[in-house]
């Protein structure tokens, strides 16, 4: 069977890479971070929370502000997991709501309360809305991973790409035996793609790069960054903002390009994955 990368048009023993600039449209230290580290730094991708409060900020900078196209997923959000700085739904969904209005903290109080068919609507919402701005969706992902580790909230996530013809970052065999369903092959009969691996650095990216290109398989493989600049607000509201200010470092080294080709490495954004799985409809 052809791989991932052979299809994308590399030799089967290729490796990879997508570096993600994750968390576009929380707050304007994650904007201009996600920003600068894919038009001043390696990353190759972002994604953008659309319930954020800087979203129409980082959509006028990504369509209005850019000499190219910038390589932007839609990341689908459930959760408001900061105790001092929350967002809530675009739609009318009182099933989204904790107690002070924003969206539940944890993934876990989402799976108890949400009505599928309000969070159906409110995701539906988000991606239109991005539609709508005139973002250039390349692909989905999935706030704390709410979408994927349950069958039915899965369901969701995976109707939406269907709709919108949009690939998916997934986690791999691990997180498969967590949730405790297939939602890798469930992804590929319909023809929905994603990378081969994933892994997330959530603010900290430095003590694991190493390690993380020590380890590089063959194939596709995207790494997700959480970079912000060095904003106080940010320091006040994200105890892991350290780690995020950090990461922006990390991605704008300019040493890292030339790491990945001594390593033979090919970066790519998820475009190229969305127009081929478009291209095989």
């Amino acid at each position: 069977m052809e791989s991932l990368a052979e299809a994308l048009g590399f030799d089967s023993d290729q490796r990879v890479l997508i570096l993600s600039a994750d968390l576009l449209g929380s707050t304007h230290a994650a904007t201009a971070a996600g920003i600068t580290a894919m038009r001043e730094g390696s990353a190759t991708t972002a994604t953008l929370m659309m319930p954020g409060v800087w979203a129409r900020h980082a959509v006028d900078r990504i369509t209005h502000g850019a000499t190219q196209r910038d390589d932007i997923g839609i990341h689908l959000t459930l959760n408001a997991e900061l105790d001092c700085f929350r967002w809530g739904p675009l739609t009318q969904a009182p099933s989204l709501l904790d107690g002070d209005g924003g969206f539940p903290r944890t993934v876990s109080d989402l799976w108890d309360h949400a009505d599928l068919d309000e969070a159906r609507r409110e995701c539906r919402a988000q991606l239109e809305r991005a539609q709508l701005w005139g973002v250039d969706t390349t692909h989905l992902t999935t706030h704390l991973n709410a979408l994927q580790q349950r069958p039915e909230f899965f369901d969701v996530l995976l109707d939406l790409a269907c709709e919108f013809d949009l690939p998916i970052r997934l986690e791999g065999d691990a997180a498969e035996s967590s949730a405790g369903f297939p939602f890798r092959r469930l992804a590929g009969e319909e023809g929905v793609m994603s990378p081969d691996h994933h892994q997330l650095v959530r603010g900290g990216a430095r003590r694991h790069l190493d390690q993380v290109l020590a380890d590089l398989q063959a194939g596709v493989t995207e790494v997700a960054f959480e970079p912000a600049l060095a904003a106080e607000e940010l320091r006040a509201i994200d105890p892991s903002a350290t780690g995020r200010i950090d990461d922006l470092a990390v991605l704008t080294d300019r040493s890292l390009q030339s790491r990945l080709d001594k390593l033979g490495v090919e970066r790519i954004g998820y475009r190229a994955i969305r127009d081929l799985q478009r291209s095989r409809r």
